[in-house]
């Protein structure tokens, strides 16, 4: 991730995805429908995510309905893939040195400076997708601590806070996930050698 800026003081409801304006992949009328193929395989991928943003609106769902207690929010934070991917890169970005999951180490290592080698006029897409991972990453790291805050202390408050941390993560990761699929589709299949 470009920079190291910390958006932990960012108030929640500034935190957004959607800020500003999203600059828009250059046509690339040549891309055959092989090429748009390959690159909808992002699509793919962001599926696994998303499902597991289905299991955490669940979990969220029974705790407030009073099925399930706080700490299993907690546990499927923890343990979900798209957790362990964003915050690997978290970490990555702001601790140091650890190991970037696949998901990450593709667009951040390999996918987006492949397509910026190949193709400069996708600079500017590229550092607003590395911008929105920040977003993304300190929604995710907002998310794990309110689930534990909430697991030691299950009041109202606490899970009206996670619960307005989750929608708010899950409005950032579908419209990012959109914006790079629809922006990505062509370039991933004409530039990236390797998906």
């Amino acid at each position: 991730m470009a920079g190291n800026s910390d958006l932990s003081a960012v108030p929640l409801e500034n935190l957004s995805v959607e800020a500003g304006t999203r600059p828009h992949a250059p046509a690339l009328p040549n891309a055959t429908g092989a090429q748009r193929a390959k690159g909808r395989q992002l699509a793919s991928i962001h599926a696994h995510y998303l499902q597991d943003m289905a299991r955490l609106a669940a979990v969220i769902d029974r705790i407030e309905a009073g099925v399930a207690p706080p700490a299993h929010l907690a546990q499927i934070v923890l343990a979900s893939d798209m957790a362990q991917n964003f915050a690997a890169f978290g970490n990555l970005c702001g601790q140091g040195c650890q190991m970037l999951t696949m998901h990450h180490n593709i667009e951040e290592q390999h996918m987006f400076p492949e397509i910026e080698g190949k193709a400069t006029p996708f600079a500017a897409l590229i550092a607003r997708l590395r911008e929105e991972h920040k977003v993304v990453h300190e929604l995710l790291d907002r998310l794990a601590a309110c689930s534990a805050r909430l697991t030691r202390s299950p009041d109202a408050e606490g899970f009206a806070e996670t619960r307005a941390v989750f929608a708010a993560l899950h409005r950032a990761i579908q419209s990012h996930f959109g914006y790079e699929e629809r922006e990505l589709e062509a370039a991933i299949g004409v530039y990236v050698e390797q998906f």
